[in-house]
């Protein structure tokens, strides 16, 4: 067998790491390297990027350190009896990269996971390893996002913290009863403990008083976690109320949701899901709804039916077509809890409004130039010069707002 390349390892496992869904950097502390006198530079704004094999250059070196894996979980494409090609890195080829694609401005920063290879602290240990070199070896400032093993010691998962911008670890399926049944090797409450000793930790090294002397920082922009969606049979309302749980006992910055893909040879051991990547679109949605916007999951779940959110409509939409009796608002005179519940209205646009009808009555094109989709907002409330009418109670509202089928056309036969 011819010796693998970089590159083909590269095309592997930037490849095999697109089923993980946390990469996203926002959050994390302000770094120049202008100050430290190292290489690289990450900002406190949002990126969500990866590398992709084709090389496309997306901000994020995105890469597993191997996919090779001792646990065989029904729904990853990575478990060990998979028939998959498979590579491994060594701590100093992932430096190498990264610092390479780094100078070359291909990339801000480093996403990094792995399958199990002999065991958890042997793969935790060389995660780790990759980290220290890039910070400690090569003063590499940017952003480093590393997922976590639940089961690896605590001390090397401590340890990751100080390297780490963020720390990820996967709560992988919605129920513990789905993960046992679907990963037998794991174990939710190892998943649970060591986000919780990861909680602890977070908040241990934020410091107490302003007279204390600096802590060290440790994954300053928290910890998140991946949940696969469409992989058992849980609802919505289901998924809705895990996130709600992880977010309150973990205080998570992130939920990912990762649409399940089917994987031939095992999805007959696995349910038939409605279309996976606009559920995971609109999980999302719902998710930012619970956080910013003031709903609560009973609200969210009921716009939909059966314990499963509309997929044709957004989750806001949704409940607003069930809650009529709510709408119109006066945007002259309306609360921000209130506000925040029109559709079409975002968190910005109610500040803006908020602001300026301090000094003005608001007319409907004012409200337009704040908004993003004025005909979403109308239907839904009032202005100085507006008034929806019946159109708030009109039977078919709905139809309004989903995208009609193509018409069939007639193929030629020639």
């Amino acid at each position: 067998m011819a010796k693998m390349t970089l590159m083909d390892k590269l095309a592997i496992l930037s490849d095999a790491a697109k089923y993980d869904a946390s990469c996203a950097s926002s959050g994390t502390v302000r770094r120049s390297s202008e100050k430290t006198k190292g290489i690289g530079s990450t900002e406190g704004s949002g990126i969500c990027h990866a590398y992709a094999p084709d090389g496309r250059c997306i901000s994020l070196l995105k890469i597993l350190m191997t996919n090779f894996c001792i646990y065989d979980c029904v729904y990853c494409v990575n478990r060990s009896s998979s028939n998959v090609a498979r590579a491994r890195f060594t701590p100093a080829e992932v430096v190498k990269l990264t610092m390479e694609f780094y100078k070359r401005n291909y990339i801000e920063g480093l996403f990094l996971s792995s399958g199990i290879i002999q065991n958890s602290d042997h793969t935790m240990e060389q995660m780790v390893e990759i980290a220290r070199k890039l910070r400690l070896e090569e003063n590499f400032s940017g952003y480093i996002h590393l997922k976590t093993i639940p089961d690896a010691s605590p001390q090397l998962i401590e340890t990751a913290g100080l390297f780490a911008d963020r720390l990820s670890i996967n709560i992988e399926l919605p129920t513990d009863i789905s993960l046992t049944s679907l990963a037998p090797e794991k174990d939710p409450r190892d998943i649970r403990r060591s986000m919780g000793h990861l909680r602890a930790k977070i908040e241990e090294h934020k410091g107490e008083a302003k007279d204390r002397a600096k802590p060290q920082r440790f994954s300053p922009a928290g910890q998140s976690t991946q949940m696969i969606i469409g992989a058992d049979g849980s609802d919505d309302d289901a998924i809705l109320g895990r996130s709600e749980n992880l977010y309150g006992n973990y205080q998570l910055k992130r939920v990912y949701y990762s649409a399940f893909s089917p994987i031939p040879d095992a999805s007959s051991r696995l349910p038939l899901q409605k279309p996976p990547m606009m559920r995971e679109h609109r999980l999302y949605q719902a998710d930012w709804l619970m956080r910013f916007y003031g709903f609560d999951r009973g609200e969210i779940v009921s716009g939909g039916e059966d314990g499963m959110l509309d997929l044709s409509i957004d989750p806001k939409l949704a409940w607003a077509l069930k809650h009529r009796e709510r709408f119109p608002v006066d945007v002259n005179k309306a609360d921000q809890e209130m506000l925040l519940r029109v559709p079409g209205l975002g968190t910005k646009a109610v500040k803006r409004i908020l602001s300026t009808r301090r000094h003005r009555t608001l007319r409907l094109d004012d409200v337009a130039k704040l908004c993003q989709s004025i005909a979403k907002v109308r239907p839904f409330l009032t202005a100085l010069d507006w008034t929806p009418g019946g159109l708030t109670d009109k039977a078919d509202l709905k139809l309004d707002f989903t995208p009609r089928p193509k018409p069939a056309q007639q193929l030629s036969l020639f």
